[in-house]
């Protein structure tokens, strides 16, 4: 068909160049493989798996005089990361620290570090020791609907009382 897949991101395919390009986005269904790979990709296979997804009070800087690093593999590793956040909360606030020193290199921030990578690794270390961990967000309303509304004020009378039922269930 034509697509190739991302350098940056996994779950990105693209055919296509210049201003005529088509993005396709496939949504990973099996997230502990998606995990897997991902812990691949930063070369932690085998590694000694982390506690905490971070550092207590570990601080970050823009102006860090560390050796820069790849700045394209971090920003392929922080991506796929920003992927897993979506059934993964305990990483959300690790990764969006991460995630700030995405942007391209300037005059005024230097390239990502070493110090930069370490806090990712240590992530996805973290990830490698709970792989078995997600959320699973249930569908219970997706089911035919029972009732069919032929205004929008019939519409909103039956999502009122339709959550009301269900609030007086719970109570």
């Amino acid at each position: 068909m034509g697509f190739k897949q991302s350098p940056h991101e996994v779950v990105v395919y693209r055919r296509g160049n210049g201003g005529n390009a088509l993005l396709v986005g496939v949504y990973v269904d099996d997230l502990t493989t998606y995990a897997k790979r991902v812990i691949k990709l930063g070369g932690l296979t085998d590694c000694n798996p982390a506690l905490t997804p971070m550092e207590e009070r570990l601080k970050l800087s823009r102006d860090s005089m560390t050796v820069e690093v790849d700045a394209t593999q971090y920003w392929r590793l922080v991506g796929n990361l920003r992927y897993l956040t979506h059934t993964r909360p305990d990483l959300a606030f690790s990764v969006n620290y991460v995630s700030r020193f995405m942007q391209r290199p300037t005059r005024f921030m230097q390239r990502p570090t070493t110090k930069h990578l370490q806090a990712v690794k240590r992530i996805l270390r973290y990830v490698a020791r709970t792989l078995d961990y997600s959320l699973h967000y249930p569908s219970w309303q997706s089911v035919k609907q029972q009732m069919m509304a032929l205004s929008s004020y019939e519409t909103e009378y039956i999502a009122a009382s339709s959550a009301l039922t269900q609030a007086l269930w719970l109570a």
